[in-house]
C-alpha cells in the first residue's frame, strides 16, 4: 500500500475512522456489529452507496467476528434455538445483497430502515430487564420467517440484522438477554458475509481498498476492547438514545432528500 496514498487517507477521513472506533468500541460491547451506525455515518460522505454498503458489512464482520467467538467460549449458544433462524436468513440476505437496485431505492430504503432502527432502539428497554425464564416461547416457524424476512432486508442495505432481531426475540420472550445476545451476534456474522457475498457477485460491486482497510482496522480494534470491557461512563440505555437520535436524524435527511 502506497504510504503518501495512506498518510493522505488518514488525513482527510480522520472524522469517520474516529466515529467507526467509537462506535465498534460502544456496539461490541452489548453485543452487536454497529452497521446501521457505520450507513448513518457513511450516506453523509462521498462514497458511493455500491461502496459503502460493502464497507458497513466488511465492518460488521470484523466486530462480531471476535463476539461470537467469546461467547462461543462462554457456551452461551443454543444451535437448536439459532438454526431456524439463520436457515432461511443466510440464503436471504445473499439474494437481497445480489439484487441490483438504483441508487434511489437504495436511499429510501436505507431511510426507512434506519428510521425503524431509530425507533427500536428509542422505545426498547430490554438491556436494562432481565427475563423471566418461565416464560420463554419458541416456534421454528416464527423463527425461520423472522430470519428469512430480516435477512433480505439486511442483505439489501447493508447491515447485519442485529438491531432488528434482539428486540424483536427479547419482545417474544425468546431466551434470557445473554443468549439473545450471542444470537444477535452470529446473526449478524452469517448474515454480513451472506449480504457481502452477494455484492461481490453483483456486477455493479466497487469498493476502494485504502479507506476499506483502515476503517476494518480501526473497527477491529474498538470491537476488541468493546467486547472485553463494559462501558462504565455511559449507560447502555443512554447510549441506545443518542444513537437513537443520531440514526434518527440521518434517516430524515436522507428521506427529504430523496423523497421531496
Amino acid at each position: 500500500m502506497n504510504l503518501s496514498l495512506l498518510l493522505e487517507t488518514l488525513i482527510s477521513n480522520w472524522e469517520i475512522i474516529a466515529l467507526f472506533f467509537l462506535i465498534a468500541l460502544l456496539y461490541a460491547s452489548v453485543g452487536f456489529g454497529g452497521g446501521s451506525s457505520y450507513l448513518a455515518v457513511l450516506a453523509l460522505t462521498s462514497l458511493t452507496f455500491t461502496h459503502f454498503r460493502a464497507v458497513a458489512l466488511l465492518c460488521n464482520i470484523v466486530v462480531v467476528s471476535g463476539g461470537t467467538y467469546i461467547y462461543i467460549k462462554n457456551k452461551l449458544f443454543n444451535w437448536k434455538k439459532i438454526i431456524p433462524l439463520v436457515l432461511i436468513s443466510v440464503p436471504m440476505a445473499f439474494l437481497g445483497g445480489y439484487l441490483k437496485i438504483s441508487q434511489t431505492l437504495f436511499f429510501i430504503l436505507l431511510g426507512i430502515t434506519l428510521l425503524i432502527a431509530a425507533i427500536l432502539m428509542w422505545t426498547s428497554k430490554y438491556i436494562s430487564k432481565k427475563a423471566d425464564i418461565s416464560n420463554f416461547k419458541n416456534s421454528i416457524t416464527k423463527d425461520v420467517s423472522y430470519g428469512g424476512g430480516i435477512g433480505f432486508i439486511s442483505g439489501m442495505v447493508g447491515i447485519g440484522g442485529g438491531v432488528f432481531l434482539a428486540p424483536l426475540l427479547h419482545l417474544t420472550k425468546w431466551d434470557v438477554p445473554k443468549r439473545i445476545a450471542a444470537t444477535s451476534s452470529f446473526f449478524i456474522l452469517v448474515n454480513s458475509i451472506a449480504g457481502l457475498g452477494g455484492q461481490y457477485l453483483n456486477p455493479n460491486f466497487s469498493i476502494k481498498p485504502t479507506i476499506t482497510i483502515i476503517l476494518m482496522f480501526t473497527v477491529l480494534i474498538g470491537g476488541q476492547i468493546g467486547s472485553r470491557l463494559s462501558v462504565k461512563f455511559i449507560t447502555p440505555i443512554k447510549l441506545k438514545k443518542g444513537t437513537a437520535i443520531l440514526i434518527a436524524f440521518v434517516a430524515i435527511r436522507i428521506l427529504w432528500k430523496y423523497l421531496m
